[in-house]
């Protein structure tokens, strides 16, 4: 493939953004959905034959320049798109899960209004990822980060006339900038001290050089806090659950293969710094941990099926920061990929199910769906057990990779974290099972004669248009972990030329194989034990759950107010920036400064003219008792003034 078609992967989106964007109003709706599949199918046609030709030939990069942006002083950044090896695995994942919710999407908003700006703002959210992802500069990566932060501002608020839809495309576009902040401060950094923001010249001068901590530390804090708004971790993630006010494929594309995963593509892409930055992978790491525990408890307690599956992706992305912060970027991006499969697939699940429903969203009153809608019901179920960590599942083989990576780091550090994970990985068994359970098992809790939209009484199973991205993600979340297989990691293999070796502790190869033989053991068991108190509470004892509820009142409080995160936020940033802007900018700086001072303008103005005004007074005697004055003050000023004033003579 030549390399000047790598231009063409983001520009095609862009393309189909512009003819929807421009005349979608006045197109037909098969028209919108030709214009809005094709340019998304192309992209994925030119990453298939990219993936072909750097594999058959054994190339490792491929990089096109198209000119020059900025040259200043002798600092350059060029237009320049670059791929490797994880390239093509980003590429794949945006492309190909990207393309399938398109086609999902033409059936899902089949009969709602704004259908062609739709699918203009999913060609839009997709060029601005794929230029994210081809970048080879800082600044170029920062163009697609901050534009996948407009695109999915505009997707979580396509219902602008619902307040609450509005309010969480504002809250989302928001927090994404104070991260966006800690991106640009890093930047300015990499500028000053390495003079580019090329990818290959700075890495190359950090290696050079054999600096370590110190400035890097700082740089690699600043790029930490840039990913955790992205990638919706401690403490910038409170916006991704409120973003489920988006259609549900939306949530799909953003919150399960695209945006939400480029802060960890974007560390991982920046490993030659963060490995010389120690401190700051500790902190990833502890970040990752922390977000996956905390979110997956909340998960627990979520009644909204889609907003289950948002605390699981904060959950699933703690897991990826955790591999990253132990040095496992491979195991981080394997994880990457393989939720990208299931977690597409539990949202477009999710979906299937919302729209057999009419629109409800709320678990309570769902239930025995299972023969009503079978495929979704069949395809769900292989999410979760993918989600859960089952084997021969997707989930299993990458979620187990991280947790044996996290062992192995030195000390109890690793130890802890490693605990941390695998209670994670039982609480999320729990609560998909618990979501799986409530929504299909059991007796049905909705109104069977409820009508769908002009399209029949009762539940019904989705269109064809829907379900083959479910069957064909399905798929993809049973043997897509099949690359990442212990003892012939083909997937580690194939992101060897990216990523350095990361340093194991000094155990004997048998040693280490029965270490990983034993955890993923105690992993699967601990999947086993979560699956099981779930059918527990759900299924063979219903109500269960309602009546520990009960009796845990302050610690389920605690929990369904999700640690109450948000309320100290409203408090401290919201009313405290209010408080401030009013006493600060509007008390003091408004009214004492800029309107204090036309007050004293106006004052003194009026004062003085009044104070001028009698000299004009019309009185001959009052015009000569003032010329005497002032000839008095001159005289005393000739007599007195010159002598003092040293000019005498």
């Amino acid at each position: 493939m030549p390399s000047s078609l790598l231009w063409y992967i983001p520009l095609l989106p862009f393309a189909g953004f512009v003819l929807n964007g421009t005349v979608g109003r006045k197109l037909p709706r098969a028209l919108v959905t030709a214009i809005a599949l094709l340019f998304t199918a192309l992209p994925a046609f030119l990453v298939g034959w990219l993936w072909y030709s750097m594999l058959t030939t054994g190339t490792e990069t491929v990089s096109n320049t198209l000119g020059q942006w900025i040259s200043i002083s002798g600092f350059h950044v060029d237009f320049t798109f670059a791929v490797d090896h994880l390239t093509l695995i980003m590429l794949g994942v945006v492309t190909g899960v990207g393309f399938l919710i398109h086609v999902y999407s033409a059936g899902y908003m089949a009969h709602e209004d704004g259908y062609w700006r739709y699918f203009a703002y999913l060609n839009l959210f997709m060029f601005f990822m794929l230029v994210l992802v081809l970048a080879e500069s800082f600044l170029l990566l920062f163009v697609g980060w901050e534009g996948v932060g407009l695109a999915s501002y505009l997707l979580i608020g396509f219902y602008f006339t619902k307040k609450s839809a509005a309010d969480a495309g504002k809250k989302a576009f928001i927090l994404n900038r104070v991260g966006d902040f800690g991106f640009l401060l890093a930047m300015f950094l990499l500028i000053a001290h390495f003079g580019s923001l090329s990818f290959t010249t700075v890495f190359a001068k950090i290696g050079a050089n054999g600096v370590t901590g110190g400035f890097l530390t700082a740089i690699a804090l600043l790029l930490v806090l840039g990913a955790t708004g992205k990638s919706a971790q401690i403490p910038l993630y409170v916006w991704l659950p409120d973003a489920m006010e988006g259609p549900t494929p939306v949530s799909a594309l953003i919150h399960a293969a695209t945006m939400v995963t480029a802060g960890v593509y974007m560390i991982a892409r920046c490993h030659v710094l963060f490995d010389r930055a120690p401190i700051a992978l500790a902190v990833v790491a502890c970040i990752g941990a922390a977000t996956a525990l905390c979110a997956a408890l909340v998960g627990v307690v979520q009644h909204d099926i889609k907003r289950v599956l948002a605390y699981s992706t904060i959950s699933q992305l703690g897991y990826m920061f955790l591999a990253c912060g132990v040095g496992a970027y491979t195991a981080g991006i394997f994880h990457l990929m393989t939720h990208a499969f299931f977690k597409a697939l539990l949202f477009l699940g999710a979906g299937s199910v919302i729209h057999a429903l009419s629109g409800e969203q709320d678990m309570r009153k769902m239930g025995g769906l299972r023969k009503k809608i079978p495929v979704t019901f069949v395809t769900m179920f292989a999410g979760v057990l993918a989600i859960a960590g089952i084997i021969p599942f997707a989930g299993f083989f990458s979620k187990d990779e991280i947790l044996y990576k996290t062992f192995l780091a030195p000390g109890l550090f690793g130890k802890g974290l490693w605990a941390i994970g695998l209670l994670t990985a039982g609480i999320t068994a729990f609560y998909m099972f618990r979501l799986l359970f409530k929504t299909f098992a059991g007796e049905s809790r909705f109104d069977e004669h409820e009508s769908h939209e002009g399209h029949g009484p009762g539940v019904h199973e989705s269109p064809w248009v829907m379900l083959l991205p479910l069957v064909v993600l399905a798929i993809l979340s049973l043997v897509g972990g099949w690359v990442g297989l212990p003892g012939r990691n083909l997937f580690e293999a194939f992101l060897k030329p990216v990523f350095e070796a990361v340093p194991t502790p000094a155990l004997a190869a048998e040693t280490i194989s029965l270490t990983e033989l034993i955890l993923a053991g105690v992993s699967l068991l601990t999947a086993f034990l979560g699956t099981y108190i779930a059918y527990a509470f759900y299924v063979k004892k219903p109500g269960t759950g309602a009546a520990l509820a009960k009796r845990f009142a302050g610690a389920y409080a605690l929990v369904s107010n999700k640690f109450y995160v948000d309320e100290i936020y409203e408090a401290v940033f919201v009313t405290g920036l209010a408080f401030a802007s009013r006493i600060g900018l509007y008390g003091i700086a408004d009214r004492l400064g800029v309107d204090g001072t036309g007050r004293l303008a106006a004052w003194l103005t009026v004062d003085l003219g009044e104070l001028v005004r009698r000299i004009q007074s019309g009185n001959i005697r009052s015009y000569a008792g003032w010329l005497a004055l002032g000839a008095a003050l001159v005289m005393a000023f000739m007599i007195f003034g010159f002598g003092h004033l040293g000019l005498s003579h």
